[in-house]
């Protein structure tokens, strides 16, 4: 073999899984495409189950030391609440520029031992025993053999693709927008979040440090157009006022990134694996952007794929466990999104229900987005 593992993408999935890996003495390369990571408008918050995962594939120090930016509240109107106090994992959340983080975590992947091909390209993949994976780096091509292929490159994989998974998806109905912005009038030490189901929209903003913030807005995909480019800077901000955000947020404050829209339900790849390809992060799983759980969702696929493969030598048996056991933990978070969505942003449910579920949210006391690591 030429190497043990070669992971496609060397964004958040594929550099902590590299660098969990190559500790283990795994003889690991990542496979990056872009020379650069750029912004895209992608999650910045990390829940604390995402956190508590962190800090068990010992990658929490790393970004609180580089990039990361800890927030421990969560306001929402008429309430706050502490999230160090009402999590089991007692902590708040972990939020970071999204191109940072990436940067930070490739580099402590080839500091712990992992190989790196960057600008590379995969051409092809072919499962199999062993798998095969065919790259272009710098005109020249090579195919490489390893006991596992993994696919970490993002919710459009083209591993996924070339490997031949099944992929199923639900439907598109609500758009999120986001934008990064400097100098907002909001506490740097507090995600604020506003739903509004009369209006069915979410608008939340979350500080990232060094005085940014990334803001999105959520809204029926039927109801408005998309919003895309610096023409549609104020029409962002209107519909997030319109939402329930607080003008004063917004004024003064200076749009210093990229505004994009997307749909982007939840989809998956049933059984993640398959003849030496494995999925994870969005490539296996990607949730749905408006509940904040892609990030923690993509470690805990990490974690759990570490732990299989060190438990024992044979990685067929233990990577097709993972599959079994990824499907159960995300069919679980699939529920749980489908039934926050009805609850919070159909138009179809009582407003009175909602509400009183919306306060007890936001207080902690009863539904706790914190427990998800529990699922």
């Amino acid at each position: 073999m030429d190497f043990d593992l070669v992971i496609v993408g060397g964004g958040l999935a594929g550099s902590a899984f590299a660098t969990a890996m190559a500790r283990t003495g795994a003889r690991t390369l990542i496979v990056e495409r872009e020379p650069v990571f750029r912004d895209r408008v992608r999650g910045e918050g990390m829940l604390p189950w995402g956190v508590a995962e962190a800090r068990e594939l010992g990658i929490y120090d790393r970004l609180l030391a580089d990039c990361a930016h800890q927030t421990r509240w969560l306001t929402m109107p008429d309430s706050n609440r502490d999230l160090v106090e009402t999590t089991p994992a007692r902590t708040g959340l972990l939020d970071f520029y999204h191109p940072e983080m990436q940067q930070c975590l490739l580099d402590l992947a080839v500091e712990s031992g992992a190989e790196l091909l960057r600008p590379a390209e995969v051409l092809e993949v072919v499962p199999g025993d062993p798998p095969t994976i065919t790259i272009r780096m710098d005109g020249t091509t090579r195919q490489l053999t390893c006991r596992l292929v993994v696919g970490a490159d993002g919710r459009n994989s083209r591993v996924r693709t070339q490997a031949g998974f099944t992929v199923e998806r639900d439907q598109d109905w609500i758009t999120i927008a986001g934008a990064l912005y400097r100098d907002l009038r909001v506490p740097d030490d507090a995600v604020q979040m506003v739903v509004n189901p009369i209006d069915q929209g979410l608008s939340i903003v979350f500080p990232i440090g060094g005085g940014r913030f990334r803001a999105y807005v959520a809204y029926l995909a039927a109801a408005h157009p998309s919003l895309a480019g610096a023409r549609d800077v104020g029409r962002f901000v209107d519909m997030s006022v319109a939402v329930g955000a607080a003008a004063d947020w917004f004024r003064g404050g200076e749009c210093i990134g990229p505004l994009a829209s997307f749909n982007a339900p939840d989809c998956w790849a049933p059984r993640p694996y398959r003849s030496g390809v494995v999925l994870i992060g969005d490539a296996a799983a990607a949730s749905d952007p408006v509940w904040g759980s892609g990030l923690s969702l993509t470690l805990r696929d990490v974690r759990v794929l570490r732990d299989r493969l060190v438990a024992s030598p044979d990685w067929r048996s233990q990577t097709d466990a993972y599959a079994e056991e990824h499907d159960r933990y995300f069919g679980a978070l699939h529920r749980i999104h489908a039934m926050w969505s009805q609850l919070f942003l159909s138009p179809s449910f009582p407003l009175s229900v909602t509400a009183k579920l919306l306060k007890r949210l936001a207080i902690g006391s009863g539904l706790r987005p914190g427990r998800s690591h529990v699922i």
